[in-house]
């Protein structure tokens, strides 16, 4: 008999037990934790840059033929892409769960490096980046001065330098990005009017730039092969890429026949500046530079963020004085929370199994040996998890809490039976261990493979639900076969070891016992009852399973529950083409609205960043808002949501809207549900604008949807003129080549200064030269006139394509809000 052979010999039979402890224990320091298993598909994204080019241009001329070659790439699902008019397009390429997501990286680059000959010369020249994407957001940086003392410029760029690099070398970082980064750029803001007196054009900016502003290989003197004479080699050195405005503002743009020179300070301002002006970080009103860490897939999130912290404060040490940082988002702290919670519901259940055993059992010694069951299952599961490559998450957790009531029976089974022989043929401990597990052995083993078979089957389920309760299914099927492994050795070793014979139980006991004895005669009348009215009894069944099935088709359902994560997100939408100074305007009377709430910790404001459409916009902006800790407040993250709506519905320059985060992050942007609706006709964006208004209407008046709403449109106010675009190039940013300084390379950019390009009738100051070197207004080739158009496209699986973004009505699932639209 298999465990006679452990009765005999117990300490063996701990041996084991105590390796698989030790097992689990060392598993548990590897295990990465996180809130939820890994199941948001891999993303790789895309991006190009156009400058200067509309939407339109964007999506015809760079989209449409990249997402051409990457359409079918291995293991694909689907793809999306936003082209706005600020001259990027980002493409995000998803793929099936399991995916290598670098592999895949690779696959989508190869069909990149395939169309980019195709692309214009200028998206040529800023590159194709290729990257895997992260949907793991695991905190955000902020970085300021509080007395003022240093502008965003100065900011970000110092976090450029000097953070930036250090983050990304941490383990389990996969991306650390700066926001809106200002990066240093050598801005030449040309004046129209002195070009045009001087007869000179852009274009002529542009060559004295290149051709001044360059790296020269000059050479060597004395270089093999030479004379044998010769003695020395010389390298030599010539002045290269300019580094400071004062050089650039040397530059010799035109030598004239009379000896005069016009040189680049003659015709633009000259300074050291931002590559990019289009977004305003802000921390509870301050301006801040933000920076984001994402997570990468099976990386421990609570190791990473405190590796985050740690480094944090040793290189604030170096801060110079006046720039301090603060973590105002971190998704750990709702992790360790809901880690807590389980481990507190893990503890109570361990108590009153506990409790349980021994009021019936009677018998510290008695109950005992079923409880010794319930670590050894518990913290051997965790080695199980390693070795499959899960981790430890609310899912793996929850499942050794439901496992506890269930690797206990066995070790009962086995208790309950040494005791029975015991009291009823008055064998000793030993003898009757070894006839007691004769007679359960062979249930024990049913009972095991029965529940495993009952679990298991959940590990091969497919999509997101199967990804998401595989690891669920499977620890608890993992801590059932440890918990038949230790009923049929320790437990029989420890009972021969541990038990007496049966002794007279105390009064409270007794009392206990004749109670039980009671009900267990009255259950037993009921049972004999109800076998000689069997009717009755198939009837009650057939009604509970009617009943189950009722309420299997009528119970709101969902991929899991929404829950108070500790923060939500605002966006603000302002009209269409409204400026970026208008939109923090905006922004700043949201934020006192949110922050009269002593329950919202920080409010972190991206102005010029739409979170929910993707992409840069002027007229746009996103706010994440944490709360302080569940401890410390009484309303609910909802609650807050609710409470923005309200404080904020006088605002009538924007619309502004709260939603919760997505239960899970990757899968959506926001809490409720998203979609696309996509042209697969003609009429282009006129017409997609048209159908998706047609569907919003009629979407806002069904009562069980909350709200559904899209920011996009096609009715953007823009300038039309009838001209090649190449022929403005002052009106835009200009990429002309680059510069070093602080041992990086950063762009030089050329556009007008700001009085020339603030309205409309400024695009006629812009001359160009005649074919007989005469200089022409642009107004007297071409007419401007105003038009609209769409400020950004979308594009889902190589289509034309608007996302509609909403959620169910008060009461009503995602499940039920989805079925619905």
């Amino acid at each position: 008999m298999f465990s006679r052979f452990f009765i005999d010999r117990p300490l063996f039979a701990a041996v084991i037990s105590t390796f698989i402890v030790l097992a689990g224990l060392a598993s548990m320091r590897s295990l990465p934790i996180a809130q939820y298993p890994e199941i948001a598909p891999p993303v790789v994204t895309v991006q190009a840059i156009y400058p200067g080019a509309s939407a339109q241009t964007l999506e015809q001329t760079v989209a449409a033929p990249l997402e051409n070659a990457i359409n079918g790439v291995p293991n694909m699902i689907y793809m999306s892409s936003n082209s706005a008019s600020n001259g990027i397009v980002q493409i995000q390429v998803t793929f099936e769960i399991g995916t290598n997501v670098d592999i895949a990286a690779v696959n989508v680059n190869n069909r990149v490096k395939q169309v980019e000959p195709r692309l214009p010369e200028e998206v040529r020249r800023q590159g194709v980046t290729v990257e895997r994407g992260s949907s793991s957001f695991l905190q955000v940086l902020a970085f300021y001065s509080p007395d003022g003392r240093y502008n965003d410029l100065f900011i970000s760029n110092y976090v450029t330098l000097n953070v930036l690099d250090q983050l990304k070398r941490l383990p389990g970082t996969t991306n650390v990005q700066i926001f809106g980064a200002h990066d240093y750029a050598m801005r030449v803001w040309l004046k129209p009017d002195r070009l045009a007196q001087l007869k000179l054009s852009p274009a002529d900016v542009i060559g004295a730039l290149n051709e001044q502003n360059a790296q020269f290989a000059a050479g060597k003197v004395g270089q093999s092969p030479i004379d044998q004479k010769q003695e020395l080699v010389y390298t030599i050195t010539t002045r290269g890429r300019l580094s400071d405005p004062k050089q650039f503002e040397q530059i010799i743009v035109r030598a004239n026949p009379d000896g005069s020179i016009v040189r680049l300070a003659d015709v633009a301002h000259v300074e050291l500046g931002s590559k990019d002006y289009e977004f305003i970080g802000r921390v509870n009103g301050k301006p801040s530079t933000l920076v984001g860490i994402f997570l990468s897939p099976g990386a421990n999130a609570l190791d990473v963020a405190k590796s985050v912290k740690e480094h944090m404060s040793e290189l604030s040490k170096r801060f110079p004085e006046g720039l301090t940082y603060s973590i105002p988002y971190d998704t750990t702290l709702f992790v360790e929370v809901s880690i807590r919670e389980v481990l507190k519901t893990l503890g109570l259940a361990m108590v009153l199994v506990f409790l349980v055993v021994y009021l019936f059992l009677q018998s510290w010694r008695a109950a005992f040996i079923p409880f010794a069951a319930v670590p050894v299952s518990l913290i051997g599961s965790f080695a199980g998890i390693y070795m499959l490559g899960y981790s430890i998450n609310t899912l793996t957790l929850f499942a050794m809490v439901l496992a506890i009531g269930i690797v206990v029976d066995d070790a009962i089974i086995v208790l309950e039976n040494v005791e029975r022989i015991m009291r009823e043929e008055g064998l000793a401990p030993r003898d009757a261990a070894i006839k007691a597990m004769r007679e359960v052995t062979g249930p024990i083993i049913a009972i095991v493979l029965t529940l495993t078979a009952v679990f298991v089957p959940i590990a091969f389920l497919g999509g997101l639900t199967g990804e998401l309760y595989r690891q669920f299914a499977v620890t608890i099927a993992i801590s059932v076969i440890i918990s038949g492994l230790v009923a049929l050795t320790l437990s029989p070793a420890l009972s021969a070891l541990l038990l007496r014979p049966h002794e007279a139980p105390n009064k409270y006991f007794a009392a206990f016992n004749r109670w039980f004895v009671a009900v267990t005669h009255r259950y037993s009348d009921g049972v004999v009852w109800m076998l000689r009215r069997g009717v009755i009894g198939v009837v009650l069944f057939l009604v509970m399973v009617a009943l189950t099935i009722g309420l299997w088709r009528f119970t709101p359902g969902s991929l899991v529950p929404d829950e108070d994560q500790g923060w939500f997100f605002t966006t603000v939408i302002l009209p269409d083409g409204a400026t970026l100074e208008r939109t923090d305007k905006v922004v700043a009377e949201v934020e006192k609205a949110i922050h009269s709430n002593s329950a919202n910790a920080y409010v972190i404001a991206f102005t010029g960043f739409d979170f929910l459409g993707g992409g840069f916009r002027n007229n746009a902006a996103s706010i994440f808002v944490t709360q302080t800790h569940w401890d410390e407040r009484k309303v609910t993250t909802p609650q807050l949501v609710g409470e923005v709506f309200g404080k904020t519905a006088g605002i009538k320059e924007a619309l502004v809207l709260a939603f919760n985060p997505p239960p899970i992050f990757g899968l959506g942007t926001a809490g409720g549900f998203e979609f696309y609706i996509q042209n697969r006709g003609d009429g282009g964006a006129k017409r997609l604008s048209e159908v998706t208004q047609a569907f919003l209407a009629r979407a806002n008046k069904d009562p069980q949807l909350g709200f559904t709403q899209t920011l996009w449109r096609a009715t953007v106010p823009q300038l039309y003129v009838d001209v090649d675009r190449e022929k403005a190039k002052t009106l835009g940013n200009y990429y002309v080549n680059d510069f070093n300084k602080y041992g990086r390379a950063w762009q030089v950019l050329m556009s007008a200064e700001q009085g020339y390009r603030q309205r409309p009738d400024d695009i006629g100051s812009v001359y160009v030269r005649s074919t007989k070197g005469e200089m022409i207004p642009l107004s007297s080739l071409a007419t401007v006139r105003y038009s609209s158009g769409a400020d950004s496209l979308d594009r889902f699986n190589n289509l034309p394509a608007v996302k509609i973004f909403g959620q169910g009505a008060p009461g009503i699932s995602s499940g039920q809000a989805i079925a619905r639209v």
